[in-house]
């Protein structure tokens, strides 16, 4: 048997010896008490933002508010100095800045040394994705530190009449990124989230539920790839493995690995359309990199 079918066969005994670190429900609550669970990137992330705290735009619709909070090490109590934080969001139209030069409501910045951060900028609104279904108001946000996995997650607002129907802000996963909106000064509202960063995090429920489904190959359209959930991971379908498919291991920014084979990713991209793009990248045992992409079937 080849090493790398092997390491896959094995996986079920990588995942149980290799939980340090995980934070994962156990049905009623998180074990641990200060961890900060991920969400989807999303398919309206840009890179290269500005570097700034203030997004307010003058006359523009929406409420004022300062988002702020402070970032932890894995320890859940000593401050990280220096992480980037990254936020985006839709305007008080519903609307992303998804092309222009101003980068509109995207933003980063650095923490202090007491790991605190803030951003001024307007409360986004719930937007329409089609057929009747809309997405309840809420950030995107990214912290990225040397050392860690870098997070991504979404932010949501307590009274939010769409969250109970939103297929991740309503998960468990979710109950402490939805957020109060606090009076502040100056006409200005308060949200206030905290992070606790990890060397590394499990995706949530939520993503791997979206992600799982058939993807078409593009350049072999008689061919498909099955991704499904298995124990809360993310994993595909293959009848060559003795547990009938192999489970994958999630690295952040979409991309998600064979256990123990650093050589073989899979990238996920969600695309404006409603659609999920797949990448995957591996070197193959002759040292050969190949790559295929394919598109989720609805």
């Amino acid at each position: 048997m080849q090493r790398r079918n092997f390491l896959k066969n094995t996986a079920l005994c990588a995942v149980a010896v290799s939980a340090s670190g995980f934070i994962r429900f156990n049905g009623n609550n998180f074990e641990g008490d200060c961890e900060t669970t991920t969400d989807i990137l999303g398919p309206f992330y840009r890179p290269d933002a500005p570097l700034r705290k203030d997004m307010r735009i003058a006359n523009a619709k929406g409420q004022l508010v300062v988002v702020s909070g402070q970032i932890k090490h894995k320890d859940c109590k000593t401050a990280l100095n220096n992480a980037c934080v990254e936020i985006w969001h839709c305007d008080g139209d519903g609307i992303y800045d998804n092309d222009s030069a101003d980068f509109k409501y995207r933003a980063k910045t650095y923490c202090d040394v007491n790991g605190e951060y803030s951003f001024n900028t307007i409360i986004p609104v719930a937007y329409e994705i089609g057929d009747g279904v809309a997405r309840p108001a809420h950030y995107h946000m990214m912290f990225s530190a040397e050392g860690y996995q870098s997070l991504i997650t979404q932010l949501y607002f307590t009274g939010d009449k769409y969250i109970s129907k939103d297929a991740s802000a309503s998960l468990p996963a979710a109950k402490r990124r939805i957020l109060n909106i606090k009076e502040g000064g100056n006409g200005e509202k308060s949200v206030l989230f905290n992070v606790t960063m990890m060397d590394k995090i499990p995706a949530d429920i939520a993503v791997i539920d979206q992600l799982s489904g058939s993807y078409q190959h593009v350049n072999a359209k008689d061919k498909a790839s099955t991704f499904y959930r298995k124990e809360n991971l993310l994993w595909i379908k293959n009848p060559d493995s003795i547990n009938g498919g192999y489970p994958l291991q999630y690295n952040g920014h979409n991309i998600f690995e064979d256990y123990g084979d650093t050589t073989s990713t899979y990238l996920f991209t969600p695309l404006a359309n409603g659609t999920i793009q797949l990448i995957h990248s591996e070197i193959s045992v002759d040292k050969t990199p190949k790559t295929w992409e394919s598109v989720k079937l609805k």
